[in-house]
């Protein structure tokens, strides 16, 4: 009988378990596709990332320690994984985010204008971050979403550490313009999500 424990799990994988493993990917698959696919803001493309995260892991494990989080070292992966994968795109796409398929709330009780409230704002952060340059996207979404220090998200994108700070401020100030814009606002952060803004001086 293969264990539900994620640390027997990964012990046994790293003999050779084959179904330890795939119990291991089934346990871990929901986090690791929501991770891809607020990276990516794709479905189809989440998927890909995915399938390559679990290849990597499946072929790094063994040098895994145990002494460091499993879970973390899998999120470095996954976007590591989705940096990789944006960053082959030929071009830039912008397919409509659907509804985040991992995050709901399930509370009965809940008060329905609440809820209501709840669900509009969800909306809301959902459109601001669609918004964002991929390259935005990630740094804040594995900043505070994931809770990534500087350190490791900049090693993951493959930039400078303060290349990620500053790619942070300029998501972060997105995110505010758009869901609680100041006066004369709007037009600005239209103007600057032009595919023109993101060239070659863009950090």
């Amino acid at each position: 009988m293969v264990s539900s424990n994620i640390d027997e799990l990964i012990d046994e994988a790293q003999g050779g378990d084959h179904r330890a493993f795939e119990e291991l990917v089934r346990l871990t698959y929901a986090d690791t596709y929501t991770l891809a696919y607020r990276l990516t803001g794709n479905e189809e493309d989440a998927r890909d990332v995915v399938q390559e995260t679990y290849l990597r892991v499946h072929k790094g494990l063994k040098k895994f320690r145990s002494d460091a989080q499993f879970s973390t070292w899998l999120h470095r992966i996954t976007s590591n994984c989705a940096s990789t994968f944006l960053s082959r795109r030929s071009r830039n796409t912008h397919d409509p985010l659907p509804e985040d398929p991992v995050i709901e709330d399930l509370n009965p009780q809940r008060d329905p204008e609440h809820q209501a409230d709840i669900e509009s704002l969800r909306s809301q952060l959902t459109d601001a971050l669609r918004g964002l340059p991929p390259k935005l996207r990630a740094v804040v979404v594995l900043r505070d979403i994931y809770d990534l220090p500087h350190e490791a998200i900049a090693s993951e994108l493959g930039i400078s550490e303060s290349a990620a700070k500053v790619r942070l401020h300029r998501a972060r100030k997105r995110l505010r313009q758009r869901l609680y814009p100041l006066a004369g606002e709007m037009t600005s952060v239209d103007e600057s999500d032009k595919p023109a803004s993101e060239g070659a001086h863009a950090v």
